[in-house]
């Protein structure tokens, strides 16, 4: 079968596909999904838990241990780790990376939520109930941020769920969540000094309060025919009507309203779980996330004109701000990829305009862009969306794709040059070519199913690339095979000299690469010990190259995490944040500066984590007008954070493309006592602090304050107090008890019992604390029963973390300068040589473990693909020998790739990776189209050693121009952050391949074979 033969005998039927091609392409790209990373599902669920009272240790044992025990029955569940502090459980369950797909996870967190379930009768009383968030992955693209002066919270939360309604309706809209909210509650504050001489026990109110708005079943009755339900009067539906509640004085027997004793108002919990601003002002967050698939651009524009048509609704100074737009992100990757694309078909095209005429660069670059439309077409019957990964594949692909329309333009050439007719010339290349092209496009593709069909994470997220280059390159066959010959008959002349005894290849450069390569076969034993050389050197020299594993982001936007003293009440922390944005407000380039207090935020980009719960921590996320500015304003933040917040830890970071992290170097300590796990940490931290480093802490942070009254059990068993009775009292003083909910339409606000500000606003506010003594019937002050209010405190972790059911302290830092690798090299080995008890392990995380587990699946996979490949060059060549040819060259890549990075300066990170892995590829394509044509002289008469003087001769233009398109195609990405690694690990790895290529192959074919070099003269 030729495919030539039948693309030119249906020529009209070929134009027709290819002006379909045309226009489906076109309208393929135009309906691509557009996201700014692949879709992708984050496998975690985060299991809270409450257990008002109790200690970090307390809540360790009875709450996490017991939790932890029931999700690790999950068959599914990868790794579990947690964080256990005062009064709070926080587990993270990482399912296992071959789970993939919202419907595959929606059924394990289901099994999850019913272990869950079925252990809070584990708990102790007072703990509970458990929530899963199984919505953490969740990614919300677009985030605005609701403001109004002089409206409440409640005011800004009830004009987003206005919105919320509207927005759900738009293209390509999934969800709506909101961040920043605060909890409205009715407090309830009573003055223990008042009820205490009026003989009313808080016992009493609580259980009145308690008892009064509790639904419960009052039964049905036969009222003739039907049967109707009764519902007695008396709920709470009105703060006033609180206020009238009737209490009994059991000492005067007189009544009184509640509000004589209390004061009823509505409120926000205080203190607050969380706090956000934007620019300053009060805030809340709204975020909408984008279908499966879906475009975020479309989304976006649909959310922006829908909210454009509700301004007139929008109440006067109420504002809906953009905190972060991905389809606008989105955007500007899409028209820079358009314009690399664009440049890099010029570039092409450039080059094969100088090297093979214009008439044949312009016939390979309609093939090209042909062949890119093609591709649309397959990305969007295969659903693909335009991110990252598959725009970068497109690149990465562009000068490969040419790679087999020159192998024919070149082959046609050649063929007029002697005088052939169009058509048979067209025909016979394709006839002779037309498999082992196929082999090379198979094998090229092949290079990068490592990592599109790697296991994992890493396969999930870059599948995209494996499909978007193997269909491509495929396409590249097809239209090679089919289009390219018919145009060849209608674009290319034949010289006027055309003969068939012409030599087209007898011109002063030809001539010198023949003389070259005879002289380098001649002398084969110099040229194995300089090959050999070179190769030992890069792979010495490549120990010197800098590793990484994602770059920094090209967004200009930036975080700023501050961590107060852990123990620091939320207000201190909000007041630490409020003066850093006022220092960023006075900022020129600084847009927007969005703060957040307590926790992290809605995910909003895929690479961002939101912080768990901690009223000492606080964050930033600060936008610039232009990426060339952030570095100075980024410079100036932290020496004035370095001035102002000397007593706290802070991270100031760029953003990252790639798997977060806050600290790049971390060393865990795993083991059973926390005092031996402190210990380690502080000799880890001191090695970190000894080489340099520049942030340096430890995730167990600063023990805090613990306040422990005396509690006097003989003074006790003589008033009739209990321990309880103490911790209860307390509890409404300090905190406040919740004694019942308050029902307004849909919302349930929760009453809170609590003593009013006069009477607690310090500890020493204590002693004035009134309980009720049932032995004798009156108000006791609590100083009865507490022998020592100023003991002395104690000092206890106030968050223990675990990883795998262990205890385990993690040791960070970040270098001062450059690059991580470069600091962990240094503290690695040393820390690595400390001394550990019996029991205690160190394991590495940070930017060494993200890139473990990035590269650990290719390394798995490529063996394999390997194998594939040498299978493919077995099936091609009938033969061993050849296969072994070509796989002997592939060491050779490390030498343009380390002379590339070193040179640049540029260190070796996972998108490096992918085009390393690529680059096996390219060069086996090569060797094949060489070797083949080798195969083809010595079948057609010509003596071994002349025929591979030839074959490298009529190999040199296709295979120079094949690299160089792929070279040159490369020139765009350099200064894009995200591939500028990938870009020049091919370019250099291909530069120098190729010429080694050119000379070693055949050399070695000589070698193989055993071909005297003096059968024929050069």
């Amino acid at each position: 079968m030729n495919p030539a033969k039948i693309a030119l005998k249906n020529r009209t039927t070929t134009l027709v596909l290819t002006l379909l091609v045309i226009g489906m392409g076109i309208n393929s790209y135009l309906h691509l999904g557009r996201l700014e990373f692949p879709d992708f599902v984050i496998k975690t669920s985060v299991i809270v838990t409450p257990y008002p009272g109790a200690s970090s240790e307390q809540v360790e044992q009875e709450v996490t241990d017991v939790l932890e025990e029931a999700v690790q029955s999950l068959g599914e569940l990868d790794e579990i780790h947690s964080t256990s502090q005062d009064g709070l459980s926080i587990i993270h369950a990482d399912m296992k990376e071959k789970y993939q797909g919202e419907k595959e996870l929606q059924q394990i967190w289901d099994k999850l939520r019913r272990k869950v379930n079925d252990a809070q009768a584990e708990l102790p009383s007072g703990a509970g109930p458990s929530i899963v968030n199984d919505d953490f992955g969740d990614v919300y693209g677009l985030f605005y941020a609701i403001t109004g002066e002089g409206y409440s919270y409640e005011d800004l939360k009830e004009y987003g769920e206005s919105l919320k309604k509207q927005l759900l309706r738009c293209d390509d809209v999934a969800k709506i969540s909101f961040s920043g909210t605060q909890p409205e509650v009715i407090y309830i504050e009573v003055a223990q000094a008042r009820i205490a001489k009026l003989g009313i026990s808080p016992q009493v109110v609580l259980q009145l309060l308690q008892s009064q708005n509790i639904v419960q079943p009052s039964g049905n009755v036969m009222v003739g025919e039907n049967y109707v339900r009764i519902e007695p009067t008396g709920e709470f539906n009105s703060e006033e009507r609180i206020g009238d509640l009737l209490i009994v004085s059991p000492v005067t027997g007189a009544g009184m309203r509640l509000r004589d004793i209390a004061e009823v108002r509505r409120g926000y919990l205080d203190p607050p779980v969380s706090i956000m601003r934007f620019n300053g002002r009060p805030a809340i967050g709204m975020g909408i996330s984008t279908v499966a698939g879906g475009n975020a651009v479309v989304m976006g524009n649909s959310v922006k004109a829908r909210l454009d048509e509700l301004q007139s609704m929008r109440p006067a100074g109420v504002n809906v701000e953009i905190l972060y737009d991905q389809g606008a992100t989105v955007n500007v990757a899409v028209n820079d990829f358009m314009i690399n694309l664009i440049e890099s078909v010029l570039i092409v095209i450039a080059l094969l305009l100088i090297f093979m005429g214009w008439r044949s660069g312009l016939l390979i670059g309609i093939v090209l862009v042909l062949t890119i439309l093609a591709t649309f077409i397959y990305m969007w019957l295969a659903e693909i969306t335009l991110q990252k990964i598959s725009l970068g594949a497109l690149v990465l692909a562009l000068g490969m794709l040419v790679d087999n329309a020159i192998v024919v333009v070149e082959g046609v050439l050649v063929r007029l040059k002697r005088g052939v007719d169009h058509e048979t010339a067209a025909i016979e290349t394709v006839q002779q070519t037309q498999w082992p092209l196929l082999g090379a496009t198979f094998i090229a593709a092949l290079a990068f199913a490592a990592i599109g069909l790697a296991p994992g994470n890493v396969g999930e997220f870059c599948v995209s690339l494996f499909w978007v280059l193997a269909s491509s390159l495929m396409i590249s066959w097809l239209t090679a095979v089919t289009i390219t010959p018919m145009l060849c008959v209608w674009m290319l002349k034949a010289s006027s000299d055309s003969s068939a005894d012409v030599d087209p290849y007898d011109m002063p450069f030809f001539r010198l690469y023949r003389r070259v390569l005879d002289r380098i076969i001649r002398y084969w034993p110099a040229t194995l010990a300089v090959i050999l050389g070179a190769v030992i050197a890069a792979v010495i020299a490549f120990g010197y190259v800098p590793s990484f594993f994602f770059p920094e982001s090209n967004q200009p936007l930036f975080t700023v995490k501050l961590f107060r003293p852990q123990g620091t009440h939320i207000t201190h922390t909000s007041d630490s944040i409020r003066k850093i944005e006022a220092h960023l407000s006075e900022e020129p380039s600084v847009e927007r500066v969005s703060a957040f207090i307590g926790q992290g935020t809605l995910r909003f980009i895929l690479t961002y984590t939101p912080e768990d719960i901690n009223a000492s921590f606080g964050s930033l996320i600060v936008s610039v007008d232009k990426l060339e500015n952030m570095y100075d304003v980024l410079e100036r933040l932290n020496d004035y954070l370095d001035a102002e917040f000397a007593d706290a830890e802070y991270v100031v970071e760029r953003w990252k493309d790639g798997p977060p992290y806050d600290y790049a170097i971390e060393a865990r300590f795993r083991g059973p006592d926390a005092e031996v796990l402190r210990g380690l940490s502080e000799q880890a931290k001191s090695i970190m602090r000894e080489e340099g480093a520049g942030v340096v802490r430890d995730n167990w942070r600063n023990r805090t304050t613990v306040l422990r009254p005396d509690f006097s059990e003989a003074a006790a068993r003589q008033t009739g107090l209990t321990r309880n009775d103490l911790a209860q009292a307390l509890r409404l003083n300090f905190g406040g008890q919740v004694v019942g909910v308050y029902r307004e339409g849909n919302d349930l606000l929760p009453m809170i019992l609590r003593s009013n500000s006069e009477e607690s606003d310090t500890y020493q506010d204590a002693r004035q604390i009134y309980t009720w003594s049932l032995l004798h019937n009156e108000s006791v002050p609590l100083d009865v029963v507490v022998s020592d209010w100023s003991r002395e405190s104690t000092w206890q972790d106030s968050l223990i973390h675990r990883r795998h059911r262990e205890r385990e302290i993690t040791a960070q830092c970040n270098p001062q300068s450059g690059l991580a690798s470069v600091l962990l090299k240094k503290v690695m080995p040393r820390i690595e040589q400390m001394d550990l008890p019996a029991g205690y392990e160190l394991e590495w995380g940070g930017e060494f473990e993200a890139s473990a587990n990035g590269t650990e699946p290719l390394a798995a996979m490529f063996p394999i693909c390997l194998g594939g490949m040498f299978v493919i060059l077995i099936v091609l060549f009938n033969d061993l020998r050849q296969p072994i040819i070509i796989f002997l060259c592939l060491p050779m890549i490390t030498v343009g790739v380390t002379t590339g990075l070193l040179l640049t300066g540029l260190p070796f990170g996972f998108m490096s990776i992918l085009g390393y892995l690529g680059l096996s590829g390219m060069l086996i394509k090569n060797a094949i189209v060489l070797i083949d044509e080798v195969e083809a002289n010595k079948a057609s008469g010509t003596t071994p050693y002349t025929a591979v003087l030839d074959a490298g001769v009529s190999r040199l233009r296709p295979v120079v121009m094949a690299s160089g398109t792929t070279v040159l195609g490369m020139l765009p990405l350099i200064w894009d952050p995200f591939y500028k690694g990938m870009a020049v690990t091919v370019a250099s790895g291909l530069i120098g391949s190729t010429i080694l290529t050119l000379l070693v192959v055949p050399l070695f074919y000589v070698l193989m074979f055993r071909i005297k070099s003096d059968e024929n003269k050069a």
